[in-house]
């Protein structure tokens, strides 16, 4: 796993051995970032959220191409120690903070704090209805820019709808096992 672009582009990054985090594969990273630049243009000065970050890969991704800022959020200690490690592999310190929390006390906590987002990425747990939960939650939050954009990732053939709120689903991509859903937020819902 590496950093595919910017300015840590080559850099490898460390994930954790066994199968409880699934590092986004670098042809699926490389295609999701040609789908993100497509829609939003550079990614210079924007403020990133990567939930469920596993190894923290998406953030740094969008880090190394410019983005100001990212917040890394992942329940597991383990991984939250991992994603440290690879923002000072990536030459990003400062620029990531991360908690290690649930996703949904993460974002009541960012919340509370006022902080907003141009950019998200979710990659909970295949096939545990997360996806949904956390979409739902983001869309009734005051977390998204009013332009954000909000990548989310699931099993392939899991059941996702394409309205949550104030995010509407503007492309789906299927790569293999993997499906990925960008939604953008809609004014005037």
């Amino acid at each position: 796993m590496r950093v595919i672009s910017g300015s840590a582009r080559g850099r490898r990054l460390l994930a954790p051995r066994g199968m409880r985090v699934r590092p986004t594969a670098d042809r699926v990273k490389e295609a999701l970032f040609s789908i993100i630049r497509s829609r939003k243009g550079s990614l210079e000065g924007m403020r990133v959220l990567d939930l469920c970050a596993g190894t923290g890969g998406l953030g740094i991704e969008a880090l190394s191409q410019g983005a100001a800022g990212a917040v890394f959020v992942d329940n597991h200690r383990e991984s939250a120690d991992l994603i440290i490690r690879n923002i000072e592999l990536a030459g990003l310190s400062g620029k990531g903070k991360v908690l290690a929390r649930e996703a949904l006390v993460a974002l009541r906590e960012l919340e509370g704090r006022g902080e907003r987002f141009h950019l998200i990425f979710l990659d909970p747990p295949y096939r545990q209805g997360l996806t949904a939960k956390l979409l739902e939650s983001l869309a009734a939050s005051r977390l998204l820019d009013d332009t954000a954009l909000v990548v989310a990732e699931f099993a392939s053939g899991e059941e996702l709808a394409t309205t949550f709120g104030i995010l509407q689903e503007c492309d789906r991509r299927r790569y293999g096992d993997t499906s990925v859903a960008f939604f953008q937020t809609v004014t005037g819902s």
